[in-house]
């Protein structure tokens, strides 16, 4: 059975940080990139990152420069380091894994 569990999430005061991690059981992740999606109420679901087998990640344009993303494959674990946060990333982060969808972790970024 493939799982995605991401953890990390959490409330953090604009400017800060968090990092969010996604576990990946049941399935390969080696070779394979993963994703990093967001929805805000009543928002449709983003993309906001990935990480090639390689290594190489792309970010969406609203986050680029604050975000950095890597992983472990021997951990089968994806992390996702967020600085610099704003209200505006305020969501449920989920990690997506060729079709599988992790539970979410919730960010909110508030005084």
């Amino acid at each position: 059975q493939v799982q995605l569990v991401e953890s990390g999430g959490g409330l953090v005061q604009p400017g800060g940080s968090l990092r969010l991690s996604c576990v990946v059981s049941g399935t390969i992740m080696s070779g394979n990139t993963v994703d990093w999606y967001r929805q805000a109420p009543g928002q449709e679901r983003e993309w906001v990152a990935s990480i090639g087998f390689a290594g190489i990640g792309n970010f969406a344009r609203s986050v680029r420069g604050r975000l950095t993303i890597s992983r472990d494959d021997a951990k089968k674990t994806v992390y996702l380091q967020m600085n610099s946060l704003k209200p505006e990333d305020t969501a449920a982060y989920y990690c997506k894994l060729l079709s599988f969808w992790g539970q979410g972790t919730q960010v909110t970024v508030s005084t």
